[in-house]
Parts: structure tokens; sequence; C-alpha cells
């Protein structure tokens, strides 16, 4: 049969992909350019959305050209997005009034803080199954109208539009014929009631908010509109958006209940599917849209973690205990264990499920012949015991028992941490042969629209196991491991004085 083509825009954290598949699922060509975070104050966290415009769009051109393919020969675009960074711009200019909060940021807490004392949380939960925290799109919408001059008064006169990532991205690509966004962004940004499918208006005026800000909520597979022909030199089809966490679950083919993935990246994102079942957690986790699709929603329950590869990172660029990420796994090699070092990388404070947001890092544990070797493995063990964390929440939660577990992103290129992954949990882990998961869902979700593939059976023969690791520790020495975790969590949470 001929092949048929897709092309994935992958808007990240700190580089923009954009990756073309045939209807086999093979990857045809790739393209990345990197992009820049500001730290304007402690805690701050903001890009430029025209950077992350530009970077796309230059990172697509390139992965076309060297596809070798006629333009016309890709029948369909798909996009997906690091989720809830948010953008606010001038409607008649196109223009950003302020930078792009990213995900990031802490600069929002105050807002938080003060929705929280108005006694809002239990409501927000209800309706968003959200917590009231920076990392939601809802509370820097509010930082930008108050603190870029006029920006309220034209808002509410619909002169502004906030999106996040997906919205902007198309928003361009369509010269503005496209103002939309998709249920799993939605879900993301503190504003849509996951019950009633809509952008809840009491939410909306706790934060003055205008609806006319908004982006209309599409399916996640439907043709959004059309590029402008000025972008591509003809227009294409833009038929699939979602959430990167939710396209990675869709890519890696986790479409029954219970099927469950991780991606290792600055962050760690584990997110288990529910089918139509909408979990309230009791356990620190949030519910969320993971896709729609010809009129039903699929949720997903996630357990989402600040700081993952950002501590390997930060043992290279702070310390500079290593000369590149790679060479961690060699390095951590040199020893047999941590020899009883715990490393707790809550930079950013602890996020699922214990959301302590007020607590910092620490390394315990230490003693007189601990070597860099013993510190760098016990970051990548903080790693696999926090995927341990969200796994116990999820199980608590849901009374499923996760199987085995699909893995991707940067950090699962070292197969120390997947060994010590799957002995923590006890379950096997399975990484793609594909590690363009991410893009690969986008693309997935934008060739169900147009007809490359029939339904998600068919994909589901597509997805290709490359190594799966198996558990080779006792359950006794599971246990051990992780009852050292959380003591030294434990540590953590106490160090800091919160009254």
């Amino acid at each position: 049969m001929k092949k048929r083509y897709v092309l994935a825009l992958d808007a990240g954290t700190v580089r923009n992909r954009a990756v073309i598949f045939d209807s086999d699922s093979n990857i045809v060509s790739v393209a990345q350019k990197d992009i820049l975070s500001f730290q304007p104050k402690p805690g701050w966290v903001e890009q430029d959305a025209e950077e992350i415009w530009s970077a796309q769009f230059i990172a697509a051109k390139e992965a076309i050209a060297k596809s070798g393919l006629k333009q016309e020969a890709i029948e369909a675009i798909g996009v997906t997005n690091q989720r809830e960074t948010t953008v606010v711009w001038d409607k008649t200019t196109g223009r950003p009034i302020y930078n792009a909060i990213s995900w990031q940021s802490r600069q929002t807490e105050e807002i938080c803080r003060n929705l929280r004392q108005r006694g809002l949380e239990e409501e927000y939960r209800q309706k968003t199954s959200l917590i009231i925290n920076p990392y939601f799109s809802g509370s820097k919408i509010r930082w930008i109208l108050d603190n870029v001059a006029g920006a309220q008064e034209k808002a509410e006169a619909g002169d502004l539009l906030f999106g996040t990532i997906d919205t902007w991205l198309m928003w361009k690509l369509s010269n503005g014929k496209i103002f939309a966004t998709d249920y799993s962004n939605a879900s993301r940004t503190l504003l849509y009631n996951l019950r009633e499918l809509k952008w809840d208006e009491d939410l909306l005026q706790y934060l003055r908010i205008p609806q006319c800000m908004l982006p209309k909520v599409c399916s996640s597979s439907e043709i959004y509109g059309y590029t402008d022909p000025v972008v591509f030199g003809m227009k294409m089809p833009i038929a699939g958006d979602a959430g990167n966490q939710q396209a990675d679950l869709f890519g890696q083919g986790c479409f029954e209940t219970g099927m469950s993935k991780n991606t290792y990246g600055e962050g760690s994102f584990f997110l288990m599917n529910t089918g139509r079942k909408f979990y309230h957690s009791n356990n620190g986790l949030i519910t969320t849209i993971a896709w729609g699709i010809n009129g039903e929603i699929t949720y997903a329950l996630e357990g989402s973690v600040f700081v993952a590869g950002t501590a390997i990172q930060w043992l290279k660029n702070s310390l500079g205990i290593l000369d590149t990420l790679a060479e961690s796994e060699w390095l951590a090699k040199q020893v047999n264990d941590t020899d009883g070092v715990y490393f707790v990388p809550a930079f950013r404070g602890l996020s699922a499920p214990y959301w302590d947001m007020q607590t910092s890092g620490m390394i315990i544990g230490l003693k007189n012949d601990t070597t860099k070797s013993h510190i760098v493995r016990a970051a990548l063990n903080a790693m696999a015991y926090q995927v341990r964390d969200v796994v116990e929440a999820i199980e608590s939660d849901t009374k499923v028992k996760i199987k085995d577990l699909k893995v991707d992103g940067g950090a699962s290129n070292n197969n120390l941490l997947l060994q010590f992954q799957s002995d923590i949990l006890g379950v096997p882990i399975k990484r793609s042969r594909i590690r363009e998961t991410t893009a690969l869902g986008a693309a997935y979700l934008a060739g169900l629209a147009v007809g490359i593939w029939k339904d998600t059976e068919e994909l589901k023969s597509q997805w290709q196991e490359d190594t799966c690791f198996r558990p080779q520790v006792s359950q006794a020495e599971r246990e051990e491991y992780y009852g050292g975790w959380q003591n030294a969590v434990s540590h953590v949470m106490r160090w800091v004085d919160k009254d």
C-alpha cells in the first residue's frame, strides 16, 4: 500500500521538535530547535512566545526538507505541547503582551494563596480535579492581567486572547483563523469543568478572567482548520492536538483502562488510563482528560513530579560532577549501590503525591567515604522512587494493580535507571522502539482525523518494544530500599519551619 505521512509538531519545554511519520509509524525525518528560558527573579520561569513559534516553524520546515517529500504528501499536522505554559496576546496585532509564563514558574504563589484563603480549594478540586497551585494556567493569566498596564480593560473589551502553547501555535500557523484547544489542554488550566465539559463561569469570576479570552475547546482528533498558505506554501489540515503527556499516553498505545506510562524528562509524569471513570484522588493525584475522540472522553490519573532529570542537570551544571548527562549511567555503575545515600531533589518543593511546596532538597546519609558515584546513583534512584510514590497513590485510589509500565523521555535511555525502576516497582518496564512517542501520539490523533488510520485497534499493532527490564531483587530488598526513601522524604518535609 502507498505510504501516507503526518507531521507532528512537538513543542517542549527546552526544545521544539518536528517529526514526520509514515503510516507504518516509522520516523521519516526529525528536526529540532532549542528554546531559552529566563528567570527574572528566583522561582520565576518565563519564555519568549515569539521564539517558541519561530523555533517550531524552523523545525517544521527543516523536517519537511530533510524528508525529501513533497509538501502535498503530508496529509495532516498534529500538535502537542508543554502544558500549562501561558501566553496572552493582542487579538489585533497578534503580539504577546508579556512573556510566556512557564508551567515551572512559582511567580503566582500569592494569587494562589489568596484563592486558598478565600476557602475556594474544595470547589476548584470538585470542578477541575486540580489543586490551587502556580503550576496551572489560571493564576498565570491573572498575574499577566495584574502586571501589564491596561491589560484587564483590554481583556474585558475582547481585545486579548489566552492560550496554552498549542493554541498559540495553531493561531500562528493559521494566521489567526484557528483559536482553539483540545480537552486535554483545557483540563490543565484550573478553569475547565471536567464533569460539565465547559469553561466554568464561577471559576473565571473568582480570577476575574473574561470568558471571551478563552479558546474554543474541541476534541483531540478533528480538523481544526488549515495552515495559512503563507506558512508552508500551501494549506495543510491541522487535525490533532493534545498536551504532551496525554499525547505520549496515546503514542504509547495505552488505550485500555489500567495501562500506564511514565516520561522521564526535566520532570517525571506518570499517567494511568482510567477510561470513562472520573476519579477524585484521595492521595495527592489529579484527574486529567487524556483525550476526547468521537464524542467520548477518556480520563487519566496523573502524578506530576517537578524535578527528575533536572537533578542530573544540576549535578552537571552546578556541581560539575558530570561532564555530560550521558555520563551519569557510567559513573553510577562504578558503585554497587548508594551505600545509604538518598537524594530528595525537592528544588521546587515536593509535588505529587505530597504537594509540599515549602520544603527544599536534601542529600542525606553522607559518610566520609561517599563518592560522586554514590551521589549520582542516588540522583538516578530518586527518579525511580518518585515514580513509586505516584504508583502507590494511584493503586490506592483505583484499587488497580499496575502490571507493567511503558516508559520514554531522555532518561529512559539510561539502562541502570530503568532496571532500578523495575526493581523498586516489582513490575516489567517496557521501553518503546520508537522514542518519539509524544510526537507519535500527536501524529496518531491527526492521522485518525483524516483517515490514515481507522481506529485505535489498528494502532495497537504498531507499538513495538525495544527492551523489557524485569525485577532482579527480592520483595524484602525492594521494601528496604523504599523504606529508606520514605524516611529521607520525611526528614525533608520536617526540615523547613512553615510557621
